[in-house]
């Protein structure tokens, strides 16, 4: 009898998101990912959960519905990593006429018709707060609403949850080879030791690696795709308002400035084909360039090249001449061959409904139960997302020494799971070494125990976004204190 009834190797957000689905529908699961979970493009998204309103333009109306549903969804189990937004679009004289962006967002209006988000509007930004980031040719804007996403976290918690409900998660395990027959025996190379895993089938989720993993670890023919790059800038803080603009570019394409960590501002995205190593993604100086030129467009205060704080960049693999958001799903079977899915590409949106696509694949080879990861709200999201401030509230109430922003920050990225981190701490102090004025020893314990965090790098920029503030000295601090206490640790849920 093989070990587990599914493999799955890559712990990206498709990786750890059919890992979710399956073992709530009673199979055996095991996830193994080579680095850090979401290290890859899955933590350099553009963080939107929405319905793409730009498909309007392209006439994929059922696409766009649907993805509406899934923002409605993710709003339910996971409010707080999805924050709802007021988009707002400045009308520009060059690009496309008033009454065409009034015509999508009264369709967009009617395809979310339960959201219970406010419905769009027409604005003059000469008397909004949109308006006091704008030059002054801008006289009007349409604002609607959309959801935005702490894309790491998410791809974290749900394989904190995953695992909770019975999966085996491991971090540094590279699958080195893959034997194939009635079932699949695959070899690891996990933390540095060998290890032999056997499984009744296998799930090929790796992202930007699916045909080379297909090839040299699978050893079945790669899929035929296209590799595409997706790159984003982080510059200081742009705008007061609590908005995301949504400008319309020269080239025909909608680019986002969203408020990112408080102090910055993310502006992105630009797309295009990519060729090279996965694991080495970079910006190019022009693409930068690009996405300063399309916020100078709009914004009174000009940013150059040299105001990038940071970039974001990651790759990944769709068919060609398919839309990028819905991914693609293949499963390969035969007499004496174990199951093999394939799954690759898509958003952060529909990254849910597409797991559960995935698992209900397999569903002639195993008994299995009924979907359910809709209803089912992701670790700290037991509360509605209208009830988000007063979680906040309460969280100042019983702990009085966290700021406002503190408390926020937590609640953010930990939910009602933020208590699991505080304890009964009176006082800063309790919660042990402060590493920056933000991250204390607690939550470093709490991230190496409950999410399976390793080097300083796991913390700072995928469960944590500190390392945007964080000093050289803290830094040095936090690695040193990581690296006393990870002999101790192990992450329950490994």
């Amino acid at each position: 009898m093989a070990d587990y009834d599914l493999a799955i190797i890559g712990g990206g957000l498709n990786g750890v998101s059919i890992a979710r689905d399956a073992v709530g529908r009673g199979l055996r699961v095991i996830l193994l990912e080579q680095g850090d979970l979401g290290a890859g493009a899955s933590s350099a998204s553009p963080r939107l959960i929405h319905g793409d309103l730009a498909g309007l333009e392209r006439r994929h109306f059922l696409r766009v519905r649907s993805a509406l549903g899934e923002r409605d969804t993710w709003l339910r189990i996971a409010p707080h990593l999805v924050r709802p937004m007021r988009f707002a679009i400045p009308a520009h004289s060059d690009e496309r006429p008033d009454w065409q962006l009034r015509s999508w967002l009264l369709l967009y209006d009617r395809l979310a018709s339960r959201s219970g988000l406010p419905a769009s509007a027409t604005i003059d930004v000469t008397h909004h707060p949109v308006g006091n980031a704008l030059k002054r040719p801008f006289g009007t804007a349409f604002e609607y609403s959309d959801c935005i996403v702490d894309d790491s976290r998410l791809v974290v918690l749900t394989a904190v949850d995953a695992a909770a409900r019975g999966a085996v998660i491991r971090t540094g395990a590279r699958c080195s080879r893959a034997e194939r027959g009635r079932e699949w025996r695959l070899v690891t190379i996990d933390r540095g030791f060998r290890q032999v895993v056997t499984a009744r089938a296998v799930a090929n989720a790796t992202g930007a690696w699916t045909p080379s993993v297909a090839e040299t670890v699978l050893r079945v023919p790669p899929p035929k795709l296209a590799a595409v790059q997706m790159d984003q800038i982080i510059v200081r803080r742009l705008f007061d308002s609590d908005n995301i603009y949504v400008f319309q570019n020269s080239d025909g394409r909608l680019i986002f400035a969203s408020p990112y960590e408080r102090d910055f501002t993310l502006i992105g995205t630009v797309s295009h084909a990519f060729k090279g190593d996965p694991a080495i993604v970079a910006m190019a100086a022009n693409d930068v360039a690009h996405l300063c030129d399309a916020a100078n467009r709009y914004f009174r205060e000009r940013i150059e090249t040299v105001d990038v704080v940071r970039t974001l960049s990651g790759a990944n693999m769709v068919l060609p001449a398919a839309s990028g958001r819905d991914g693609a799903i293949t499963l390969d079977h035969g007499r004496g061959k174990a199951p093999l899915l394939t799954v690759f590409g898509g958003d952060v949106t529909t990254s849910r409904l597409r797991a559960e696509r995935a698992v209900s694949e397999l569903t002639p080879f195993y008994p299995m139960s009924a979907r359910w990861t809709a209803k089912a709200p992701l670790p700290g999201g037991d509360f509605a997302w209208d009830r988000f401030d007063n979680e906040v509230e309460d969280v100042r109430d019983r702990w009085r020494f966290l700021g406002e922003e503190q408390a926020r920050r937590l609640v953010a990225a930990y939910g009602t799971n933020a208590r699991e981190i505080l304890g009964e701490a009176k006082a800063r102090s309790e919660l042990g070494p402060a590493f920056g004025p933000e991250l204390t020893g607690a939550e470093v314990h709490y991230l190496m125990n409950k999410e399976w965090a390793r080097f300083p790098d796991d913390i700072l920029w995928r469960r944590t976004k500190l390392g945007l503030a964080m000093e050289p000295e803290d830094r040095d601090a936090l690695a040193a204190f990581m690296a006393t206490a990870a002999p101790e640790l192990t992450c329950g849920a490994r």
